[in-house]
């Protein structure tokens, strides 16, 4: 019948192409029907050093990475002895023949029979794609696509390299590690949390992006810029980070939709930035891929430590809103949402990611991009408009008419002071009474707004797991194994953690008989909140702080402890 679930793991140095290797794999399985969720570890290096590009693939939905594996891709001999303990009981390892090393269950390969040495990682691709039972034109089509015109002098021995990888394997016997054959699927994409924020971005009608390169934020602007070509958007490479918020700002100020990308200690430069949106009342959208801290950290590795910094960020009282993306899904959503929401309510919005999510690659139905609301900056000047102009009149939603600079007849006034109506500068404690309070009253649209935890499992649990953002996939698989032990279990995650609604969760863990928090960090933030909006404790926590994300493996250990 062959594997329903297996798991891969490639390792070795920076430099020696596991992640082209790791990449074309995913596509392979992807286009031949599996499931695929991908988790990168990396160094902060460009050659050298110890990285691993894991894919867990499924015949059927799986949402987390998992941390045994069935085959080991080991392209330096370094790898075999870090990793030969995570090896399960069947597993295989692919090792080059030359390697020092007599760990059992390996499958020693001939790479110089096989391919020229700067081919080696081809022909390691095309030995593991055998050992996975996948067709070998899949492969070559894969290396077809990413190689022919690019590259074509170089395409040839690629596939040479593969042609030989499965002729060699065919001669080998003992080895079971096939997959089971996927069912038949729709057409999907093969894409990370970071590139589905972009297309997410672009959707909702982005046509400005500013930022300072910061791993792993960097390539959330790299995907807008490779599309700004063609779809009419502009995408800045800023001297920092606060010149890059100030430049969205400004941008959106005069009417392009704006986003910046950074990571934590890129967006603790922008903080002040923050505060100028919200008194200028400009929508900009923040996106925040979150890394381990303090400082520079663990700069390649994940984290979700920068919840309550993002929600307190910026001096003074202000709306917003902060969503959570938990799947690549989610990453397209949830940006196209908050770019919405943004312009609608004429303010800073955050969207909170993490550098497992950015990384991860899944197989994704292609979204339909004709459902996604496009802003228009435009709309409130074809109404009707009151003269004298005020940028900052009082209404009762809090959010006033907003004309563009120079595209009308009016003057449109924007001051970091408090302001009149007008916009003009005051220091009229009266005016600033109903101006501040005029600001606040957006929360009680952005209420409205929020979307409400997703809730999955047993309706009368016995245990509850709550999380957020990227946790939810590794909780929701925690959850359905506890209830194969028989526990009746379900997962309330929550993919915006701001602003909190109680009615929308608080009667599901008031009901569930055993309540666990689950968070990739020390202080459990997102536990802290909840504590803070309803008075409840929850009053156990599963948290994982080292740089590495949470499996569920890791949940269960927690449960079991």
């Amino acid at each position: 019948m062959g594997r329903t679930d297996l798991n891969v793991m490639i390792g070795g140095e920076a430099g020696q192409g596991l992640v082209t290797i790791g990449d074309l794999l995913v596509r392979c399985l992807a286009r031949s029907g599996y499931e695929v969720v991908v988790t990168q570890d990396y160094q902060s290096r460009i050659r050298g050093g110890h990285n691993t590009y894991v894919i867990r693939t499924a015949v059927g939905k799986i949402e987390a990475a998992r941390e045994s594996v069935d085959l080991l891709v080991a392209l330096n001999e370094e790898t075999i002895g870090l990793h030969r303990d995570q090896m399960t009981g069947d597993g295989l390892i692919l090792g080059d023949e030359r390697f020092d090393s007599a760990a059992e269950s390996q499958l020693k390969v001939p790479y110089p029979d096989l391919a020229e040495g700067r081919f080696f990682n081809v022909a390691a691709l095309g030995v593991a794609a055998a050992v996975l039972g996948l067709d070998r034109e899949v492969v070559a089509r894969a290396l077809e696509k990413a190689f022919g015109k690019k590259h074509p002098e170089a395409l040839e021995q690629n596939l040479s390299a593969v042609s030989n990888a499965y002729a060699w394997f065919a001669g080998q016997t003992g080895v079971d590690l096939a997959l089971a054959p996927a069912p038949e699927r729709d057409s999907r994409l093969v894409m990370n949390g970071n590139e589905a924020i972009a297309l997410g971005a672009l959707a909702a009608g982005i046509k400005f992006c500013a930022f300072y390169p910061m791993t792993p934020s960097t390539s959330v602007a790299l995907n807008l810029a490779s599309r700004a070509g063609t779809l009419g958007l502009v995408v800045e490479q800023a001297e920092d980070e606060i010149a890059a918020v100030n430049m969205a700002i400004g941008a959106a100020y005069a009417g392009a939709p704006s986003l910046v990308p950074t990571s934590g200690g890129g967006f603790a430069l922008m903080v002040e930035g923050v505060s100028l949106a919200a008194i200028t009342e400009t929508p900009v959208l923040i996106v925040v891929v979150q890394r381990p801290g303090p400082a520079t950290g663990l700069p390649t590795r994940t984290e979700q430590a920068d919840l309550e910094f993002v929600l307190h960020s910026g001096h003074g009282e202000f709306p917003r809103a902060v969503f959570a993306p938990g799947s690549v899904e989610e990453c397209f959503h949830l940006t196209a949402r908050a770019v919405d929401l943004a312009e609608r309510f004429q303010g800073p919005v955050f969207l909170l990611s993490d550098q497992y999510l950015a990384d991860s690659y899944r197989a994704v139905r292609p979204f339909d991009l004709e459902s996604v609301p496009r802003v228009d900056p435009t709309a409130a000047m074809r109404g009707e408009i009151k003269t004298p102009y005020e940028r900052y009149a009082v209404t009762d939603s809090g959010v006033s008419p907003r004309l563009l600079p120079g595209m009308s007849e009016h003057l449109v006034v924007l001051d970091s002071d408090e302001h009149t109506a007008d916009g003009h500068l005051t220091e009229d404690l009266g005016v600033r009474v109903v101006q501040h309070e005029k600001r606040l009253k957006k929360s009680e649209g952005l209420l409205a707004e929020v979307v409400p935890p997703a809730y999955r499992g047993d309706d009368d649990p016995d245990l509850l797991l709550v999380c957020w953002g990227s946790t939810g996939g590794p909780a929701a698989e925690a959850a359905a194994a506890m209830t194969e032990r028989g526990t009746r279990a379900a997962c309330l995650h929550f993919s915006q953690v701001w602003p909190l609604v109680p009615d929308q969760f608080m009667a599901r863990i008031h009901q569930a008989r055993r309540v666990v928090s689950v968070e990739g960090n020390a202080g459990a933030q997102l536990t802290r909140l909840i504590r803070r909006e309803t008075g409840y404790e929850i009053p156990e926590r599963i948290l994982r702080y080292d740089g590495l994300p949470l499996t569920p493996e890791f949940i269960l250990r927690g449960l079991d402890g």
